[in-house]
């Protein structure tokens, strides 16, 4: 689960993590007195006006119906308003929104923690993720701050550093000292970072985060260390053990359509494809999506039904996938092995005559237990679906209804 800048940031403050200070504002008309407070309690006297939404590069995006940044310094409380206006209910545009603005239904009023004067501030990049292949936490870091850390790892790799973290020790002393180090610090803000990764690290566990991205981390004139912004992303499965980080769900920032899987217990992701999937298991479905792309389709989902497949599951599946008026075909792949496949077949039969007139072409391929009657079964249904038995032929029918 993605949460907002805002949201993170508390989370962190928590754990001891030092955080750019800020308030949000959902209504422009009280922009001005949520700033006067800010500075009464942190003394700034500029203010930071962020976008709260579930994208990276809003400092670069722009919003369509003002022009306006993302982000946007307002030097002084009289420009907070004005400020607040060119981005709050905009459609902000950035990289990560392919093409489509995202809505702004929140803006973070933050504390400018930019000294005046201070013209080369020290900006550091840092995540904490698990590294599967290793399985083991890495902390990621970089003096590259600020920047996009796909580009510094393309072009200046050797700015990057790791850090593995034994979860059967945790992190150690010695470990964040060589990461303030490498990021060329000594004295005081030596030891400021490295409390900062400790609590860093610690919040990272605490809230069972599956990232935590940190860009800019700032070290201040006077060598204090801090959070300017903060991307976190919680593992939904741990959600149970926190009940009031569940309660920080946006789902206005998700795709309509995966809300409606997820309330119907199906895992669906939206792609960017032609060929719809309905599969049960994850291996399985990655093994299906490799079979559309080398028939020369490309998926337009992952889905997958789980255990039970009958007419009503299959049918909420039916609608999910057709409401992408890309898919221009759907290919059907079930293993039976707890749920039989005749069972699974006759979902298929009565879901699609449930349906109607279906608008695409429906290519099912069902192995495992009850195979060979559930081969029968929609063959003799009557109904216009191409059954096939082998992943090869299932490639094949995807590449001749897609030409």
């Amino acid at each position: 689960m993605n949460l907002h800048e805002y949201q993170g940031k508390s989370i962190l403050k928590k754990f001891g993590v030092a955080i750019q200070e800020g308030k949000v504002v959902e209504q422009i008309e009280d922009a001005e007195s949520i700033a006067k407070k800010l500075s009464d309690e942190t003394g700034t006297k500029w203010f930071v006006i962020k976008a709260q939404i579930h994208a990276g590069g809003r400092g670069k995006g722009t919003v369509s119906e003002t022009g306006s940044h993302g982000v946007v310094l307002a030097k002084g409380i009289d420009k907070v308003n004005e400020t607040v206006k060119g981005i709050l209910g905009g459609h902000l545009n950035t990289a990560q929104t392919n093409g489509v603005g995202k809505l702004v239904n929140k803006v973070l009023i933050a504390e400018d923690v930019y000294y005046p004067g201070d013209s080369e501030p020290s900006e550091f990049y840092m995540s904490v993720l698990l590294d599967r292949e290793v399985g083991r936490n890495i902390i990621m870091y970089s003096t590259e701050g600020g920047m996009d850390i796909e580009t510094v790892a393309e072009e200046t790799p050797h700015l990057i550093f790791k850090e593995e973290v034994d979860p059967r020790v945790g992190l150690q002393g010695f470990q964040t000292r060589k990461i303030a180090y490498n990021l060329g610090l000594s004295g005081k803000a030596m030891k400021e970072m490295t409390k900062f990764v400790t609590a860093l690290y610690n919040a990272y566990e605490g809230c069972d985060a599956s990232m935590l991205e940190i860009n800019p981390v700032l070290k201040t004139s006077d060598d204090k260390i801090i959070a300017v912004d903060a991307k976190v992303t919680l593992d939904d499965s741990s959600l149970f053990r926190h009940s009031e980080y569940a309660l920080m769900r946006d789902k206005s920032e998700e795709d309509s359509t995966e809300i409606e899987a997820d309330e119907a217990g199906l895992n669906f992701v939206k792609l960017d494809g032609n060929v719809g999937c309905m599969v049960n298991g994850a291996g399985l479905a990655m093994a299906t999506m490799d079979i559309i792309k080398l028939s020369g389709g490309n998926p337009a989902n992952f889905l997958d039904v789980g255990g039970t497949a009958d007419a009503e599951r299959v049918e909420k599946a039916f609608n999910i996938i057709l409401k992408d008026k890309n898919v221009k075909a759907i290919l059907i792949n079930i293993f039976g092995g707890i749920v039989r496949c005749d069972r699974v077949a006759q979902g298929i039969v009565d879901a699609y005559q449930n349906y109607g007139s279906f608008p695409v072409p429906l290519i099912v391929r069902l192995q495992g237990t009850n195979a060979k009657e559930a081969k029968e079964l929609i063959d003799n249904s009557g109904l216009d679906v191409i059954s096939v038995v082998q992943l090869q032929d299932a490639a094949d029918k995807v590449k001749e209804v897609l030409s």
